[in-house]
């Protein structure tokens, strides 16, 4: 299954593209959001897209987003002064004697203070990385869908949620970030043929097994370094008392020969640009001609490189 992807987070570029339109109160809520549920995810590449918005129709994003990271400093600041005592205080105790707890203190404190000071950096540099853009599943994607006949940019998050199920479908069926293709109009089928979507990603990652057994992580990259049209489904969920969730599924299909050879069995599926259009608009009576567009895909060859 593909876990992770980068995206293009740049959701201007979907509206230079398609001619698309942005869900701006989509995005204020997104952020909103975030400053009380911390499992709405974005990355550092969106939030820096969000920051350099300056457009007054993004002013309720921006300024959640500057509330949301104050926040986070602050809380970060403080775990470091506690895990600094921890660790100060452990060490106080190995000079005379050395314990379990004081060991496992000395242990649990370095690697939290490693991961605030990590996480204060990610908040405060300026500069981007090349990984800014992955995502996982449970992060927020821009994603072009067509709605009322209008092409839309709107943040839906990676890990669909199938609208009419219960909120605890995403612990019964935590895989729901990859639709396969051989169970579209199976598990999928009031999504496929009905609300699709397309999302711009360039590289996808995957675990593998070596045939020695050991575990890597690959990058997957197209060989020319194009941007992938990926096919997606999407559903908008709704319960009484409860915050919308659009969310979406990439569709995957068995790969070819090069990601196979790799050692992974599954592959997101490019759409060719002159395509997004009828996958936007699709016909819930002609899925045969929706099957054809998933065929009918690019075929770039893929160069993968092991990853942290």
């Amino acid at each position: 299954m593909c876990y992770s992807a980068q995206v293009i987070e740049a959701y201007d570029e979907y509206c230079d593209q398609f001619g698309a339109a942005l869900d701006i109160e989509g995005f204020a809520q997104l952020y909103g959001m975030k400053l009380y549920d911390n499992r709405a995810a974005t990355t550092p590449a969106l939030d820096a897209a969000i920051k350099a918005d300056q457009r007054a129709g993004f002013q309720k994003a921006r300024e959640a987003l500057e509330r949301f990271q104050a926040q986070q400093i602050a809380t970060l600041a403080q775990e470091l002064v506690d895990q600094r005592e921890r660790l100060a205080k452990a060490e106080l105790v190995l000079t005379t004697k050395v314990t379990k707890k004081a060991t496992d203190d000395k242990r649990i404190a370095t690697n939290k203070i490693e991961r605030a000071l990590e996480k204060l950096e990610s908040l405060q540099r300026a500069e981007r990385k090349s990984g800014d853009s992955r995502i996982y599943p449970g992060y927020y994607v821009p994603v072009l869908i067509l709605e009322n006949g209008k092409k839309i940019v709107r943040p839906m998050r990676y890990q669909c949620r199938i609208a009419g199920s219960p909120e605890n479908f995403d612990q019964r069926f935590p895989g729901t970030y990859n639709a396969r293709l051989d169970n579209l109009d199976g598990f999928w089928r009031k999504q496929f043929g009905y609300t699709h979507g397309v999302a711009i990603v360039t590289a996808f990652y995957e675990h593998v097994v070596a045939a020695n057994g050991s575990k890597a992580i690959l990058e997957f990259k197209p060989r020319g370094g194009q941007n992938m049209y990926v096919a997606c489904l999407w559903s908008h969920w709704t319960a009484p008392g409860k915050q919308d969730l659009y969310s979406f599924a990439f569709i995957t299909d068995e790969p070819p020969a090069e990601v196979l050879a790799a050692g992974h069995d599954r592959c997101i599926i490019p759409l060719k640009r002159e395509n997004v259009d009828a996958w936007l608009d699709p016909d819930p009576h002609d899925l045969d001609s929706l099957y054809d567009i998933l065929q009918d895909r690019e075929r770039p060859f893929y160069d993968h490189k092991p990853v942290q």
